[in-house]
């Protein structure tokens, strides 16, 4: 259970509150770019893709492809070439029907908790900005600070633009975002090694709070944890 927070004496001066929340794992029970993906390309393609993509994923399980290459590999075998139109209907489709149902209702209900304090909320995530941002658009959360696919001339190229935002690429985003990070007190709420540098920055860190016992299993396994 999250531990709410001692409220300070009357007539003391507070600075800035901002809660960060991490996404995958955090906000929601599993991982969501391979529901995405399934949902874009059918589960028969998606399915015989991991086949396909065994070597590359071998490959990051033993040291020799690193998360956002691999990352890339996979988002270009899934949706590289795909007209933008194309792809803005499948997040469409995913925010829709799929995304909320990913989510989990404690660590949603702890996002109202600080709407109600009146506190800035920020989603900081590895996973693409390209649904995330709709899928905040009806919530009380200020901006989403999450990993940029690249688009050439209205086709996804299946490549990151930028940095894929985990670990430090998080706080150098979020630093980038407020014009640096005095004046703030900040709740950071993350479920992986890809949050520790925000958790650290904390005044109030929380590590897997919302997850249950025998929760997560679903898409846990290494190499696709990888992929968040």
């Amino acid at each position: 259970m999250v531990k709410l927070p001692i409220v300070p004496p009357q007539g003391s001066i507070r600075p800035a509150v901002i809660a960060l929340f991490d996404f995958d794992g955090t906000l929601t029970y599993c991982d969501s770019l391979l529901p995405f993906l399934r949902m874009a390309v059918g589960r028969a393609r998606f399915w015989a893709g991991l086949i396909i993509l065994t070597p590359s994923l071998l490959g990051y399980g033993l040291g020799r492809i690193d998360r956002a290459r691999l990352k890339e590999i996979v988002l270009r075998h899934y949706i590289g070439g795909w007209p933008v139109s194309r792809f803005q209907e499948a997040i469409k489709r995913f925010t829709t029907t799929t995304l909320t149902s990913l989510c989990n209702d404690v660590a949603m209900a702890r996002m109202r908790w600080h709407q109600e304090q009146g506190h800035r909320i920020i989603v900081i995530s590895a996973s693409p900005e390209a649904y995330l941002t709709p899928w905040a658009a009806s919530l009380p959360i200020e901006t989403v600070l999450a990993t940029r696919l690249e688009f050439r001339d209205g086709i996804v190229s299946g490549r990151i633009h930028g940095r894929n935002c985990r670990g430090d690429e998080k706080v150098a985003r979020l630093s980038a975002y407020l014009d640096g990070l005095e004046g703030y007190e900040f709740y950071a709420y993350g479920d992986s090694a890809g949050d520790r540098e925000l958790l650290a920055l904390a005044d109030h860190a929380y590590y897997r709070p919302f997850r249950r016992p025998g929760s997560g299993l679903t898409f846990r396994f290494r190499f696709i944890k990888a992929l968040s």
